[in-house]
């Protein structure tokens, strides 16, 4: 998590600001009543990822309903990354990583008991998809870098 408090969102690597991305917009999209899946398709397709897309909505969707407490996210246009933000992509990292153990720990101190293996296997899956989409995810288990420009 301290990798990613309060650094700017360009100090991410291309798949942390996309995960960062579709968090929040996820988020902004679920506060308008709206399915947030088909709002996000068209950015999961476009870099190849729509395969990811379910199972990054299942964990969204477990995370934002059976929180302990509400995840608040910073909105679209915010050039910093905010604590729970920076929670799960600390996350997202771990699962990148196959840090599962360390990732579940986390998780038993945000969701309510029975969600945990259920947001766990969602996420471990849409990381495994999005690296398999041509994410190169182990920029993001290093924290945070300079800005760098790829395909994806």
């Amino acid at each position: 998590m301290y990798a990613f408090v309060d650094r700017p969102v360009d100090s991410l690597c291309n798949g942390g600001r996309f995960l960062l991305w579709a968090m929040r917009g996820w988020v902004a999209t679920a506060e308008r009543g709206r399915c947030p899946p088909q709002m996000l398709f068209r950015g999961f397709a476009a870099v190849d990822a729509q395969g990811a897309l379910p199972d990054f909505h299942v964990a969204m969707a477990l995370l934002g309903g059976d929180a302990v407490e509400t995840l608040l996210l910073a909105p679209m246009p915010c050039l910093q990354i905010s604590e729970d933000e920076a929670i799960l992509l600390g996350l997202w990292r771990d699962f990148s990583l196959e840090s599962h153990a360390n990732a579940r720990e986390t998780l038993a101190l945000m969701a309510e008991g029975d969600s945990v293996g259920p947001i766990a296997k969602a996420m471990g899956a849409a990381i495994n998809k999005l690296v398999a989409a041509g994410f190169d995810m182990s920029a993001l288990a290093a924290g945070t870098m300079t800005h760098q420009e790829s395909s994806k």
